[in-house]
This record gives C-alpha cells, sequence and structure tokens, in this order.
C-alpha cells in the first residue's frame, strides 16, 4: 500500500519544518521547529523533569501553537542542522504526521531531509544526466557549502559555517533594543525577523550608500506628525564585516581549491543558492563579483610568478539563482520521491541498523518510514529549471 500513495517529503530545519506530499512543487505546511511542553520545577536532570503521569505526558504543542504558550517551556530540538534532543524530535515527527499530513505511517513512505554533514557515505547519482556544481545552502541555524562532482558529494571538502538567518534576526534585535524603539520584549523576536525579511539587503559597496544618503538626504526623511530622520547608523547593520568574519565567498573558493583539480572549473560555473538565507537581495550578484575577483587575482598571481610565460584561461563563475530557491532541498526531496520509485532508493542506499541505531530506533515508532538525505542540484544544469533531488536513505 505505501508504494501507491505518494510519499511524505519532510525537510527539518533548524528554524522552520517543511513538510508536504511528493510530486508538488511547494510544501504544504511550514511550522517553527519548536515544541511546548511543560517541566516540573524539581532539581533533577532534563530527563526526570519531563516524566509526566497518566496522559500528562500528550500536554505539548508543536509549531505556531508552541511559540504563543507562556506557561509552557518551549524548546527547539533541531540547533544548527543537528537534532540535539531525539526524545522531543520523535514527539514532533509525530504531531507532524498525524496532525498536520494527517498520513499512516502502514501508507506511505516518509523522505526526511538531512544535513549532507550526517552522511557518511557517498552519494550515487539519481537521473539521466550527470551533475556537477557547489551548492550554498543557508537556512536559519547553519549554512553549508557543499561541491558535487560527477553525481559524487565529496566529503570531505563540506565546509559547515554556524552563522545563518536566526544569528542575523538576534543582530537585528539586539540593534532594536539598543536604540530603544518601544517595541514590547514580548514582539522584539518577530519585529527583528520582520525587519530582517524585508529590508535587509547586500550592500555591493558601503561607500556608496553612504553616498546616497548624503546627496538625496530627503529621500531618507518622512513627514507625518513630525519628523523621523534616518541616519547611517539607522540603515548601516555591519554584520558581515570581513574584519572579523571570513567571507561567503572564500568559503566557496576555499572550498572549490581543496576539490579535484580537473573539477574545479565546473564547481565555479554552477555555484547554486538554496535556503531563505539566500534570499536577500543582491546576494547573488555580491557573491559573484567577489567570488570572480577572488578567482582572478589567482590567476593574474600565476601569470606573474611564471614570468609572463604563462597565461591561464579565464575562469568562467555564474551564481545561479532561481524561483524554487527557498524550498530546494524539500522540492529535491519532492522530485526524488515522485521520479524515483522511493522502495527502490531504499534498497539501494540500505544501511544495517547497527551503523545507525541511535535515529533507527527513534523513528522505529513511525511504521514503514524510511528517511532519506536529499539536496536539490537541479539549477546545476544550464539547460532550465531544476529537475532532479539527490538522495541518500536506510529503510
Amino acid at each position: 500500500m505505501a508504494g501507491r500513495l505518494p510519499a511524505c517529503v519532510v525537510d527539518c530545519g533548524t528554524g522552520y519544518t517543511k513538510l508536504g506530499y511528493a510530486g508538488n512543487t511547494e510544501p504544504q505546511f511550514i511550522v517553527p521547529s519548536c515544541i511546548a511542553i511543560k517541566e516540573s520545577a524539581k532539581v533533577g536532570d532534563q530527563a526526570q523533569r519531563r516524566m509526566m503521569k497518566g496522559v500528562d505526558d500528550l500536554d505539548f504543542y508543536i509549531g505556531d501553537e508552541a511559540v504563543d504558550k507562556p506557561s509552557y517551556s518551549t524548546k527547539w530540538p533541531i540547533r544548527h542542522g543537528i537534532v540535539e534532543d531525539w526524545d522531543l524530535m520523535e514527539r514532533f515527527m509525530e504531531q507532524i504526521i498525524f496532525k498536520y499530513l494527517r498520513a499512516e505511517p502502514e501508507d506511505h513512505y516518509f523522505l526526511l531531509a538531512v544535513l549532507a554533514l550526517a552522511a557518511s557515505w557517498t552519494s550515487r547519482q539519481v537521473g539521466e544526466r550527470t551533475l556537477t556544481g557547489t551548492v550554498i545552502d543557508s537556512g536559519d541555524g547553519v549554512t553549508h557549502v557543499i561541491p558535487v562532482a560527477e553525481g559524487y558529494v565529496i566529503g570531505s571538502c563540506i565546509k559547515h559555517i554556524p552563522i545563518a538567518g536566526r544569528d542575523i534576526t538576534y543582530f537585528t534585535q539586539q540593534l532594536l533594543r539598543e536604540r530603544e524603539v518601544g517595541i514590547p520584549p514580548e514582539q522584539s523576536l518577530e519585529t527583528a525577523k520582520a525587519v530582517k525579511e524585508r529590508f535587509s539587503y547586500v550592500c555591493p559597496d558601503l561607500v556608496k550608500e553612504f553616498s546616497k544618503y548624503d546627496t538625496d538626504g530627503s529621500k531618507w526623511i518622512k513627514q507625518y506628525t513630525g519628523i523621523n530622520s534616518i541616519s547611517k547608523k539607522e540603515f548601516t547593520i555591519d554584520f558581515a564585516n570581513p574584519d572579523f568574519t571570513q567571507p561567503i565567498s572564500e568559503v566557496v573558493d576555499e572550498v572549490i581549491q581543496n576539490c579535484p583539480i580537473d573539477v574545479r572549473r565546473p564547481l565555479y560555473k554552477n555555484v547554486v543558492l538554496s535556503g531563505g538565507s539566500t534570499m536577500f537581495r543582491d546576494f547573488g550578484r555580491r557573491l559573484q563579483r567577489d567570488l570572480k575577483r577572488t578567482v582572478d587575482a589567482r590567476l593574474k598571481m600565476s601569470e606573474e610568478l611564471s614570468g609572463g610565460k604563462l597565461k591561464p584561461k579565464p575562469i568562467d563563475v555564474q551564481v545561479i539563482t532561481h524561483h524554487m530557491q527557498r524550498y530546494a532541498v524539500w522540492f529535491g526531496g519532492s522530485m526524488l520521491a515522485s521520479t524515483v520509485s522511493i522502495s527502490n532508493v531504499i534498497h539501494m542506499f540500505y544501511l544495517s541498523s547497527t551503523r545507525f541505531a541511535t535515529p533507527k530506533r527513534t523513528m522505529k515508532r513511525l511504521g514503514r518510514a524510511s528517511v532519506a538525505t536529499t539536496l536539490c542540484l537541479g539549477s546545476c544544469l544550464n539547460s532550465g529549471p531544476p529537475r532532479w533531488g539527490w538522495g541518500w536513505g536506510w529503510g
């Protein structure tokens, strides 16, 4: 029966969980990856404080309902893309399956997206065409730079950056708190998130930003009952300052340089963006410009060291954006589950229960749920929009 009904695709992120049925282009539900539970005030470890009698153990909320529960303790089971509390994650998944998807685990296969770093085995190509490219996946809690050559993930070259959208939200919240704009404390986080999503952008040139304000100051003044002048301090947030953080362009260049030399040019040519934190305006254009400058500087240095005898061929650098960028991981899993038989994928990448004892034991109660890592790399193709998903899995 599980092979006849569409598979359920679940992408559990640090901030939000995307879920829906395979074959769709966007997830049907997007809920915060949090759970609100009741904890006793007794002294003891976390597991002892959560022990409830009878049906009290069922008294918990997930998603948007868990955010506004002042009498409950709100927990986030996933941190920086890695599940830290499997007990809470199991309860969270049960609610997702039965309350949101309303699916019977015996009737559906489940495809769960996890981090590429959590997969210690090599991928195999799924699809009819070979894909080569570099994926920048930046969500709410973690950023990854993942190189894929000839359909295989180069696991030793993956870079993990524990800075993502949530850090920008906290940074914006701190700025609003320091400037005393009068936002209620219980609404400060949501306000900071709204400011980040609506007004944040990647600055191509900071000097030009200042010059725009100096030449046309009236553009930044709104008159109503008084005059509200927005100064340079108000519209400038130096979050990604290269003086104390490594730019993302240097991280991408370092990842590609660690890869085999024969696949570096295709990796530079197909840099694919994925995740909500790559949706900032001018993010792709700034990344392509900085990455191109780094590559050109290296080629120029090689030419100078050879005394002008060697003239390296220019390297084409392209950062690809697409309309599936925000939910690229979920979309890749949806395409994988709808175009390839899930049962064949499970048997192809079957792993023994001894190798993954903990997640295997945790997901045991979900019935015939099969778990897979998904990564959308379809935009590496120059022929059109993303079409393929990539996956690993165990049954």
